[in-house]
């Protein structure tokens, strides 16, 4: 059996299957590490704001696959499976990681286009005659 501890992110259309197992702080996100594959700043921190907050950094190895959605829909799967694995690696990480915030998984999607109209909300063009 192996030591790994996985760990789910969703966000918006993105899903991250995350492991991580005691290491020396290597993130690896689709075989990339993470500062290539989320070449922005915004979309780069994501993933390793769990491991700063928790004094953590430097003391687990993380894998992860991520598909669907863009870059940063993807950094916030990635944060939130990462999250999620650290609970399950020691659950004195929860009230911290739940105080800031980052175990709460982001309800928003994209709002479905209805019939007869252009989009979701826009209408085509009224004409009275």
């Amino acid at each position: 059996m192996s030591d790994y501890i996985w760990g789910l992110g969703r966000r918006k259309t993105s899903v991250a299957r995350v492991r991580i197992k005691p290491g020396t702080g290597v993130i690896i996100i689709n075989g990339q590490d993470y500062r290539i594959y989320f070449d922005s700043e915004s979309s780069s921190s994501g993933p390793e704001l769990p491991l700063e907050k928790l004094d953590v950094r430097n003391k687990y190895d993380i894998w992860a696959n991520v598909n669907g959605g863009g870059k940063m829909s993807q950094s916030g799967a990635c944060l939130l499976g990462i999250a999620r694995a650290l609970i399950k690696a020691s659950e004195a990480h929860e009230p911290k990681l739940r105080e800031l915030g980052l175990l709460t998984r982001d309800p928003r999607m994209k709002e479905r286009k209805k019939s007869g109209q252009k989009g979701a909300r826009a209408r085509y063009q009224f004409s009275k005659r």
